[in-house]
């Protein structure tokens, strides 16, 4: 069978594959990209796929890397940050006021959105066809082939079969990944979590579940609802999400020793369970058309391999995906296509790209592994209002001060060939590794604590709010390296100050240790 030549072959034309190739074009306009896509676009809205909620490296990727912010603005949902509810209780012993509130009062400065996801594939569809690039939808991968340098893909298509043929071959074709499995490239991570996801019509309004005043106050008249919202108890969390398009998506996200598939996997288990374990929750639903139900087991999943000199890499969820709960899949497209273009555009220019496709590697392995720590292990100790509160303003620190400020900087492909900034990172890295087995050890596993009505506002500790601000700062050379190191210091500072009060927990709260950590009341206190 006669093929098409293409520079590049990307396999998936969803998140992924399509901003891969946007990206791709944008900085290499006279690349020949095509993508194959099972899909026809024009897709669905209210597409059912997860990974709606982004977060600050997500989300600037596709605003200013992307150069998608319009889009983002007119028809998306701008989001109200992270919000988690602990105790939330039955609809019979009162308002939501009684559960703890882990959330913000105000917008933090860096902007993140809840994306329709068949909206913003749809538009970019759109923009990449306007860029040039061959976009062949309805098309089936029949066979692959990498033999002798050549990248060959046969597929079938509405108007029958064809053959692409390329330098480059890039699979974004999620879970399917016909590249991981054409190269044996799967491999466990030791996370073994499952879930289940449905979305339902019209909007579900967490701000309804109370009509208590001072509770409605705490975020200055700016609904709760935006918020990606989280129900928290021990090894589990359920997420709500509201789309652009009217209806509102959720899941059940569940540790296996606590909470079994099999309690979720049908819409009418999944009822029974919240009806256990969200009461108030599965009571907002009943007056809710049920869209779409799906499930996955053991979702948490690794690569032996990613990124190959020879002319093939993954990215999106065909190459890795570590856990949900802090939105960080759209994230790890954007540092894994980022890594990509860079390999390309190298290898177009002539270079060897041998040694930095395993520099890169290497890099995008450390952040994989250090991201899979928060999670490991922690699902018991989802219903601990205090240790959640204290690991989560941990983990928002260490990410802004270092993956989304390099990111949002330009500068994580630069790890792979400047050792001080890299050294820096793998500080870092050594430092949330520390922070993580100690939250893991932290008593209290498959517990929960009561809801106490305690609202735990991260925009009231100023650390964050100062770290969320500098991503916005655009720094290079002497400065970049300066702020790294400066976070650094802050990031061990905090490191001290979090341990002090695991381990005592009655001790009086300095000055610095307010300025870094807040002064929630009774938070980790006899």
């Amino acid at each position: 069978m006669s093929a098409t030549r293409h520079d590049l072959v990307i396999v998936g034309g969803g998140l992924a594959g399509l901003t891969l190739a946007l990206e791709l074009r944008q900085s290499l306009p006279g690349l020949d990209v095509a993508v194959l896509e099972r899909a026809i676009h024009p897709v669905p809205e209210i597409t059912h796929k997860v990974g709606e909620s982004t977060v600050e490296l997500g989300s600037w990727y596709l605003a200013n890397t992307l150069g998608l912010r319009d889009h983002l603005d007119e028809h998306q949902l701008r989001k109200f940050g992270l919000r988690f509810f602990f105790g939330a209780g039955d609809p019979g012993s009162g308002g939501l006021e009684r559960a703890d509130e882990l959330g913000v009062s105000r917008l933090f400065s860096v902007p993140t959105w809840q994306v329709d996801r068949g909206r913003l594939e749809n538009e970019l569809a759109r923009r990449v066809q306007a860029a040039g690039v061959t976009l062949l939808g309805g098309a089936r991968v029949r066979r692959l082939s990498l033999n002798n340098g050549a990248r060959r893909v046969e597929f079938d298509g509405p108007v029958g079969s064809g053959a692409l043929e390329s330098r480059w071959l890039i699979d974004a074709a999620g879970r399917t990944s016909v590249l991981k499995r054409t190269l044996s490239l799967a491999r466990p991570n030791g996370h073994d979590i499952n879930a289940c996801w449905f979305r339902v019509a019209g909007e579900v309004r967490v701000d309804a579940w109370s009509d208590d005043a001072d509770w409605q106050a705490r975020t200055g008249g700016r609904p709760r609802w935006f918020s990606t919202s989280q129900l928290m108890g021990p090894g589990y969390w359920v997420w709500l999400i509201p789309l652009a398009s009217g209806a509102t998506s959720l899941g059940i996200v569940a540790d296996p020793r606590f909470h079994d598939l099999d309690a979720i996997r049908t819409r009418e288990r999944a009822s029974e369970w919240l009806q256990r374990h969200e009461p108030r929750l599965a009571a907002a639903l009943d007056d809710h058309e049920l869209l779409d139900f799906g499930f996955l087991r053991h979702f948490s999943h690794d690569c032996e391999r990613l990124f190959d000199a020879d002319g093939w890499a993954l990215t999106g969820e065909a190459g890795v995906f570590v856990d949900p709960l802090y939105s960080p899949g759209t994230d790890f497209i954007a540092i894994s296509n980022g890594f990509i273009t860079d390999l390309v555009a190298r290898d177009c220019a002539g270079e060897d790209i041998s040694v930095r496709a395993r520099a890169l590697e290497v890099v995008y392995r450390s952040l994989y592994d250090n991201s899979l720590a928060l999670y490991q292990g922690m699902y018991g100790q989802f219903g601990n209002a205090d240790l959640m509160a204290l690991k989560s303003t941990w983990d928002y620190a260490y990410y802004w001060s270092v993956p989304a400020f390099l990111f949002a900087n330009g500068a994580l492909a630069r790890l792979a060939s400047d050792s001080v900034l890299r050294n820096a990172l793998l500080t870092g890295v050594g430092l949330n590794r520390r922070m993580q087995r100690r939250f893991r050890q932290a008593p209290g596993d498959g517990r929960a604590t009561p809801g106490r009505g305690r609202f735990f506002d991260q925009k009231s500790i100023p650390l964050l709010s100062r770290l969320n601000e500098q991503l916005t700062e655009t720094l290079d050379g002497v400065a970049l390296m300066e702020r790294v190191t400066a976070n650094l210091m802050r990031l061990e500072r905090m490191a001290g100050h979090i341990e002090n009060r695991l381990a005592h927990p009655g001790a009086p709260v300095g000055d610095d240790e307010q300025e870094l950590l807040g002064a929630f009341p009774g938070l980790l206190r006899a």
